[in-house]
């Protein structure tokens, strides 16, 4: 437990750090706070799963590896998002939110497919790197077309001009360095803990980064959307969470595939289970994000409840736990059919209302 705490704490203040320092450098060298937070700061808050699955991939614990990346990307959308919506519904304005959901559904979908043959290979891994820059260059191209009151909500939360005793380039320089520094130490650590909790509590390792592994590398995402949503950057809270789920899906998956000895092997229960719960979940945005662009306090209810289903569902398995035929029935032939309908009631809604409003 020491060393999982002390990995996580250096994980946080190294992406803490690296998002700094990145930031504030780019910045000071003319870039716009708009590009930066969708960029810089997205990316920077997936870094901990960038860290971490890395260092499982080289080190052989692929089940952590990829674990990680499925639960912190289901974690982002139902308890960050989630979490941020019971705080203050997020009226989502951002034009480009429209483009990252189905980005983040097609990126899901990609990841299965490549799964879907018991591994993820190094070319599938190059090619989703690959896809991580086009989309890169995509954001920053979208951005030059953003409304001046978008610009201004990024530009309220990013300085332009910074000031302080980080405000020189080689301080900013020296905490990103810092910062990478802490994330592999961090890394280091937290795998190492995660491989001793499986052995210790008799459960598998893809349990573990599903679970424990995903939440506390989702903790900068967490942090970072719920203060914004606090502050009534609701744009900002939406754009980071499917902005670093992209991320995870694209460049996590991609460089742990790249560098790895050989191809990530990938469970048959992650294929068959939790990667299509993660495509419904990110399938699950686009009714609830067009719902006049607005995610309510009783959606946000329902994206918490599911991650709570969600997570007894593994705790009932993990156990061979008497209970999990029945609890299995009931999600399978009630709940999930009635979160279905729900969902396509809303989609059915706003293509009405569109309609309506054309004639």
């Amino acid at each position: 437990m020491f060393w999982f705490v002390l990995g996580l704490i250096a994980l946080v203040l190294g992406a803490e750090l690296l998002v700094r320092g990145a930031s504030k450098l780019a910045l000071s060298i003319g870039i716009s706070p708009l590009v930066v937070g969708l960029t810089v700061v997205a990316f920077g808050t997936s870094a901990p799963e960038l860290a971490v699955s890395v260092q499982s991939a080289w080190s052989g614990q692929v089940d952590i590896a990829l674990g990680n990346v499925v639960g912190s990307n289901m974690f982002n959308i139902l308890v960050v998002l989630g979490s941020s919506a019971l705080i203050v519904p997020l009226v989502v304005h951002q034009q480009i939110i429209r483009q990252e959901v189905p980005v983040m559904i097609g990126a899901s979908l990609l990841l299965w497919a490549m799964a879907a043959d018991g591994g993820i290979s190094r070319l599938d891994g190059l090619l989703l790197a690959s896809l991580v820059v086009a989309y890169t260059i995509l954001v920053i191209h979208q951005s030059r077309r953003e409304t001046a009151a978008i610009k201004a909500e990024y530009k309220e939360a990013f300085e332009s001009a910074p000031t302080g005793w980080d405000a020189h380039w080689g301080v900013q320089v020296l905490m990103l360095l810092a910062g990478l520094a802490l994330l592999v130490l961090g890394a280091h650590w937290l795998v190492d803990a995660a491989v001793a909790f499986a052995h210790y509590l008799g459960v598998s390792e893809l349990i573990i980064g599903l679970t424990i592994v995903a939440v506390g590398t989702s903790l900068p995402e967490g942090a970072t959307s719920v203060m914004a949503a606090l502050r009534g950057e609701r744009d900002i809270a939406v754009g980071n969470a499917v902005g670093s789920n992209i991320f995870n899906l694209l460049s996590v998956v991609g460089f742990s595939a790249s560098v790895a000895p050989s191809d990530l092997v990938v469970a048959p229960a992650m294929i068959s289970f939790d990667l299509p719960i993660m495509v419904a979940v990110a399938v699950a945005c686009l009714p609830v994000f067009f719902n006049g662009a607005c995610i309510s306090r009783g959606e946000g209810f329902l994206f918490l409840a599911l991650y709570v289903a969600y997570t007894l569902y593994l705790y009932l398995h993990a156990s061979s736990h008497a209970a999990l035929d029945g609890y299995s029935m009931v999600m399978g032939l009630f709940v999930l059919p009635l979160v279905a309908v729900a969902l396509l009631v809303l989609a059915w809604r706003h293509w009405h209302r569109r309609r309506v409003g054309k004639d």
